[in-house]
């Protein structure tokens, strides 16, 4: 009995032991604490998504003890909103969008101006408006008393839309039977006929748009909108509104060039941010074009802002310190 007490005590210590081993190695020294940050991105049907995603994982592997995500959101509006809350730290927005939250105005009126700072103007973005072949919609006029869909609640894509209806002599309101829908929830609309065109404010191609294309016995129409231009660029302005031809054969049946509108895609960063954090961003993003460009071939106009007034707000003083250091005066 003893030597089996004796046994059984030695082996109660080694366990004790080990444990302690164990436990001093897990509350030992450690590097120093991981950062989280946050991307805003937009829908999976878009390119917001899958462009923050490759984003995401570069700044995760080129930045030490840094672990980024890229979040699911509605886009350029809900993107600036959750800037302002605190809750991302990066997002993906469209240049007319921004300059609303910059100045606490429309869709930002309530909870004021967004103190988002540029990084890089990414790509442009391509409105597009999209109906079935022989729905009788040639022109954003003719959506008037017609069932649309004006893109997610919270996207930069519904406050280009309302302003295209506006500039048609539409109520946005009031002239339309709306929906509010998500790219990939308006392909399945207008696959089900329950609207009869959607607009989408997105990169090219963009991922939804093709697989409608794609879709037995149905054949797409895109719609030009450059008559409207004149319109737009009165309101506001005409840096930010441009005229851009979406290529013949993006799509599946859509062989010919369509002029729609085009506006810039912005990468912002919060101004609660670092300078040197977002200098380290900046320099990441551009070295990782090829990886971008991998995820999405809207990756491929990457290009260094020429100067600082490139931008519809004003560049991260991070971002500027990247920019000056290669050229601007």
């Amino acid at each position: 009995m003893r030597r089996r007490d004796t046994l059984t005590s030695r082996l109660t210590r080694l366990v004790v032991a080990s444990g302690l081993m164990v436990l001093v190695v897990a509350c030992g020294p450690s590097g120093p604490p991981v950062q989280f940050l946050s991307i805003a991105t937009g829908g999976t049907g878009g390119v917001y998504y899958p462009y923050g995603g490759a984003l995401a994982r570069v700044l995760t592997s080129k930045l030490a003890n840094t672990q980024v995500t890229a979040e699911v959101t509605g886009a350029s509006v809900d993107n600036l909103k959750l800037m302002q809350q605190g809750r991302a730290d990066l997002a993906f927005t469209l240049a007319d969008t921004l300059l609303e939250a910059a100045a606490g105005t429309g869709p930002f009126a309530a909870i004021g101006p967004v103190n988002a700072r540029t990084v890089a103007v990414l790509y442009t973005n391509y409105t597009h408006l999209v109906t079935r072949q022989g729905s009788g919609i040639a022109r954003v006029a003719d959506l008037k008393g017609r069932v649309v869909s004006t893109g997610a609640p919270g996207s930069g894509t519904e406050l280009i839309a309302d302003r295209l209806l506006q500039a048609a002599g539409i109520d946005p309101r009031q002239g339309i039977t709306r929906h509010a829908l998500g790219a990939s929830e308006s392909v399945g609309a207008l696959k089900d006929g329950k609207v009869d065109a959607f607009f989408w404010s997105g990169g090219l191609p963009t991922s939804a748009i093709q697989d409608l294309a794609a879709s037995p016995g149905l054949t797409i129409a895109l719609v030009p909108q450059d008559d409207l231009l004149p319109a737009l660029q009165a309101r506001y302005g005409s840096e930010l509104y441009r005229a851009v031809s979406l290529p013949g054969g993006t799509y599946r049946g859509t062989a010919q060039p369509v002029t729609v509108i085009g506006v810039s895609n912005v990468l912002v960063a919060s101004s609660r941010l670092t300078p040197e954090l977002v200098e380290a961003i900046t320099a990441a993003l551009f070295d990782a074009k090829a990886d971008l460009t991998a995820a999405h071939p809207e990756g491929r106009h990457l290009e260094r802002a020429t100067g600082p007034d490139t931008a519809p707000v004003p560049f991260h003083e991070g971002a500027l310190r990247y920019y000056q250091a290669r050229g601007w005066r």
